[in-house]
């Protein structure tokens, strides 16, 4: 009776275990932040630095023409849309900073969030 009561428990978790690993899951890919030299919160300061009065809205640990960057959206109080401050993960060299307005900012959103679906509907089997 008690290996009855074990092995029907253990049916039951069964399901509970797989959906859990599969909504940890991101449709996004991994970086391996293991990869990159410069620590996040280096790589935040870095940006900051680089925007005075700024604050992180987002951040991204993403691959851009080939190489491994920390991008990180920075809001200024007052002015509309955001700073964009990529910062190279293996040196901690600032690589890129422009400005983006705000509809540049939701479409840039739009697009990741399709990428994300597209992605999340490929993975189904």
């Amino acid at each position: 009776m008690k290996k009855l009561l074990a092995l029907a428990l253990l049916v039951a978790m069964v399901p509970v275990a797989n959906a859990a690993t599969t909504t940890t899951t991101t449709a996004k890919p991994k970086h391996h932040s293991s990869t990159a030299k410069v620590s996040e919160d280096s790589a935040r300061a870095i940006a900051l630095a680089q925007v005075p009065n700024g604050k992180v809205e987002s951040k991204e640990l993403e691959k851009e023409h080939g190489k491994l960057v920390y991008s990180f959206d920075v809001k200024v109080p007052g002015k509309s849309g955001v700073e964009e401050v990529q910062v190279d993960a293996m040196t901690g060299k600032v690589v890129n900073t422009h400005h983006e307005t705000a509809s540049a900012e939701h479409k840039e959103m739009a697009k990741e969030k399709q990428k994300a679906q597209a992605a999340s509907t490929k993975s189904k089997p």
